[in-house]
This record gives structure tokens, sequence and C-alpha cells, in this order.
């Protein structure tokens, strides 16, 4: 899996944990020649990773939807601009380019991109899957409700398949290896 799509928060306002974990996660893609392709903004966790990954030589990969550029948020690491004009776009055009998706902690737009992707999956537009790094067990509340979907039958088939889960560092890279 050489290109890596992230989907995390561009909130600067969250505990530092998550962006040392997210400057790992780019250290982790230059030292290993991946591609990062992410929403392009340079703020919170998606300019953290950005900036590690350069750092170490990555390849970098921004979908930028107008309203960032309008807004001035776009990152100045960008190799490969892709402009997008609304954040459906943007969606389609990082899982397009992708060969895997990592969700680290993030928000509303971070579990937007998530659904996107699983549920995309369900009907069959591609075979690509979600990690979820939990950082934390930040993604623990939405593990549990997917298995409660499962139970209440509101899931045709096991959302496992659409998805897995990273723990720690050490879990996420070998799931991208």
């Amino acid at each position: 899996m050489d290109k890596i799509a992230l989907f995390c928060s561009a909130s600067d306002a969250i505990n530092p944990v998550y962006a040392e974990k997210a400057k790992e996660l780019g250290d982790w893609i230059g030292e290993h020649h991946k591609w990062l392709i992410y929403g392009g903004s340079n703020t919170g966790l998606m300019e953290s990773v950005a900036e590690a990954a350069k750092a170490k030589g990555a390849m970098i990969m921004g979908v930028v939807p107008t309203k960032l550029e309008e807004q001035g948020r776009v990152s100045d690491k960008l190799d490969v601009t892709f402009r997008a004009v609304t954040l459906s776009d943007r969606k389609d055009i990082m899982l397009q380019e992708a060969d895997v998706m990592v969700a680290l902690p993030g928000g509303v737009g971070t579990l937007d991109e998530v659904f996107h992707v699983m549920a995309s999956a369900t009907i069959g537009y591609h075979g690509k899957q979600v990690i979820f790094y939990n950082v934390n067990g930040f993604w623990d509340d939405i593990l549990r409700f997917f298995a409660k979907l499962e139970t209440a039958h509101f899931a045709h088939r096991p959302l496992k398949q659409y998805y897995k889960v990273a723990n720690t560092f050490e879990e996420l890279t070998k799931l991208l290896a």
C-alpha cells in the first residue's frame, strides 16, 4: 500500500497526544516512501502529519475544497493539489487515489469520510478498508455502535470486513506494511 489517505482533525485545540501520534505516523510514511493523501489543511492533525511526512521525504497530495482555499487554510507542504468543489468531491478523489484510508481522531468531517468509504464499500463500489487508529480508545464508542448495528440487523453483512482497528502504532504499521 503506497498511497495512504488520512482522515483526521483540523483542530488545533485538541489533546497534544493526538498531534504526537500524527507526527509519528507522518515520520513513518516518509521513512517508508509512501504517499500521504489528505484534506490539505494547514491546521490540526492534518498539518502535523503533513509536516512530519514531508520532513522525512514523503510525497504529499492535498485534496483541497474551494472553501478551504478561500479561507487561506491550505498547507504549503503539498506536492500535488487536487481542487475539489465540495466535500463530496474531496471524499471521492481521496478514495479514488488511495490504497487504504487511516482514521486518526477527528470530528464530524472525519466521521463523514469514514462513513463514506464504508458505505460505498458495502454496496460494492470498491474493496478498500478504513483503519481506525484507536489512540487512547478514541474510536471505542463508534466500534461499539458498529456492533450494535449488526446485532439489531441494520448491517447486511459483518461491518468488520470494511475496517480494521489498530490500538497501537505497531499494529497500525503492520496493517500498512
